[in-house]
């Protein structure tokens, strides 16, 4: 009887310091929730990670509660972690926008607009293929067009009213016209 005695005042007391914990932990949320939400809000300059960054620093201090005795300050350590959280943000954001910036001055300098005679020379191409595609038949021209689009034979057949076995030999035929007529307009050029 004594012993059950001892196990129930052991439970009430587990229980009591559990629910003591929680609305502890509740009181320190509703009293520093508006304090580390503008400091972060001010810190990174965006209201939605400001959020984010806040939910974070009380998840921190959910973990560690209750705090040791030299970390008896909650508000100072949920102002120290937040500024920490802000500032790690703002690293990372501006590590990624130098990044992106350097990435991005690659690809501008790698552009073909450098280079002209390769844009003329790509759309001396286009034209060549343009007026062979327009002097082949028009289902010529069509199984082509449809085939490079990357359409299946099972497409292809569907959509041209075509068997689905003709269209390998149609292709074939097609793509032989269409190198004798862009052949013949290179020479010309």
């Amino acid at each position: 009887m004594i012993d059950s005695m001892k196990n129930l005042k052991t439970d009430v007391v587990e229980t009591t310091s559990a629910e003591s914990t929680s609305s502890t932990f509740e009181a320190l949320f509703k009293e520093h929730w508006a304090h580390v939400y503008r400091l972060l809000n001010r810190l990174v300059g965006d209201p939605a990670e400001a959020e984010d960054l806040a939910l974070e620093t009380f998840v921190r201090l959910y973990q560690r509660y209750p705090l040791r005795e030299n970390e008896s300050n909650p508000a100072g350590w949920l102002h120290r972690v937040a500024t920490n959280l802000g500032l790690h943000s703002i690293r990372s954001w501006k590590r990624r926008e130098s990044y992106e910036m350097t990435a991005g001055k690659y690809a501008l300098e790698e552009t073909l607009e450098e280079r002209p005679a390769e844009v003329m020379a790509q759309e001396e191409e286009r034209r060549l293929v343009r007026l062979a595609l327009a002097q082949l038949n028009e289902r010529q021209s069509q199984l082509l067009v449809m085939r490079y689009s990357g359409f299946s034979y099972q497409e292809i057949a569907e959509a041209l009213k075509l068997a689905p076995t003709s269209v390998g030999p149609l292709l074939l035929r097609a793509e032989r016209e269409f190198e004798k007529h862009y052949r013949a307009l290179a020479k010309e050029e």
